[in-house]
């Protein structure tokens, strides 16, 4: 247990305050168990990390561990657990618990048996943390981490910092925000660099082409190692997963013909189904679907996105500005935890306060003509830093969170 000191002592020094995701403000840290899932390279380590060093600040009492950390290959982590608690410890952080084969089971263990010991892990976002060995839904709060917002990225990478906006306001009073914030700074080329590379923090310091190549070995890391334990899917199975990921990142957003993609892939509709969800889960793909729909396993989702536009860049050379637009919208609206759907008319309707809202997502001279007799419509207008009556600038669903 020495080294495993030893080695969050090397990490705390490496750690500051200056900047902290918008989940660290959310969390409620008191919860005897929490998880934290997301994609990789979001900060999840980090966010574990600052409230370690920040807000328990007695190390001797609190520890950090990675479940990648050689100390596991001969210890499992309900043994540490004990030992800690015996030598007075009060809270265990892990990181990647996914990397535990039988993670549930010894969690629950952990919770049952040592009740003055708090939990606090991490998880790859292909997870479902209340479905495993054990039942844990009752024992373990859950959370979240997405990407980088707008508003997160020029504060992590420019120093600008502005209060996160909710919906409602954002459509009731997009005036005032754009001029307030037209005046800190000028958005539309941020916005242009956010959209390549301002989802993930690791971004930072790398210009794109070293971005780009780290974010596809990211992706690959997520499937050829998280999905493929979690999901308990073989080599093969991966290989077919990629194949479907790179035919989707040339066609999206798709309309999912299925029967199609099962016969380039030589595998049936349902493993189709069943390999898209499995991508959506991993945090790589956004589904929409029609409104009143259900999401289970074998139904076809309505429309297909990769899940934000740094994967858009990533994967294909130049992708279509129109795919970008629907993309960055669809992914703000879903971290902000908006219940989006397919509407019948515009691109994107979301669920606010039981109130129904439609958008139109296009350039600076998309008018309103396809959503005209739509209540409460708006047009979401890329190339314009200030809106006017219902049109707004799409830089600020950016600040959503």
């Amino acid at each position: 247990m020495e080294k495993l000191f030893q080695y969050q002592a090397t990490l705390l020094q490496k750690v500051n305050n200056q900047f902290n995701r918008y989940l660290f403000h959310q969390v409620q840290w008191q919860e005897r168990f929490v998880g934290v899932k997301g994609l990789r390279g979001v900060g999840k380590t980090t966010l574990l990390l600052q409230h370690l060093k920040y807000n328990l600040k007695d190390t001797s009492k609190n520890l950090y561990v990675t479940l990648d950390h050689p100390w596991f290959y001969n210890n499992n982590l309900y043994d540490l657990a004990q030992q800690f608690h015996q030598l007075g410890g009060r809270t265990l952080l892990v990181d990647e618990v996914h990397k535990m084969k039988d993670w549930s089971r010894q969690i629950k263990i952990i919770y049952d048996g040592l009740p003055d010991l708090q939990v606090i892990f991490t998880s790859s976002s292909a997870l479902d943390l209340y479905r495993g060995e054990a039942d844990l839904s009752r024992r373990v709060s859950s959370y979240e981490l997405a990407g980088l917002s707008f508003r997160e990225y020029l504060s992590f990478f420019h120093n600008i910092n502005y209060l996160p906006i909710s919906l409602t306001d954002l459509l009731e009073n997009h005036l005032e925000h754009a001029a307030q914030l037209t005046g800190l700074f000028k958005p539309l080329s941020l916005f242009t660099d956010y959209l390549k590379k301002g989802y993930f923090p690791f971004s930072k310091g790398l210009n794109q082409e070293s971005f780009e190549t780290r974010l596809v070995q990211t992706m690959e890391v997520t499937l050829s190692e998280d999905l493929a334990y979690i999901a308990g899917y073989t080599a093969e199975h991966i290989f077919k997963i990629k194949k479907l990921l790179g035919i989707l990142a040339e066609s999206v957003p798709f309309t999912a013909n299925i029967s199609a993609i099962a016969e380039k892939l030589g595998i049936g509709r349902n493993t189709i189904k069943e390999y898209l969800h499995a991508l959506e889960k991993a945090g790589l793909l956004h589904f929409l679907n029609r409104d009143g729909k259900g999401i289970s396993l074998l139904q076809k989702p309505d429309k297909i996105y990769l899940a934000n536009t740094n994967f858009s860049y990533a994967l294909k050379t130049s992708p279509d500005v129109g795919t970008l637009r629907e993309t960055f919208i669809l992914n703000q609206l879903t971290n902000y935890r908006a219940e989006a759907y397919l509407p019948a008319e515009g691109d994107i309707s979301v669920r606010e306060n039981e109130k129904l809202f439609t958008f139109e997502v296009g350039g600076k001279k998309k008018s309103a003509k396809q959503i005209q007799n739509v209540p409460n419509s708006f047009v979401i207008a890329d190339d314009i830093e200030t809106g006017f009556m219902n049109k707004i600038p799409i830089y600020l669903f950016g600040f959503l969170y």
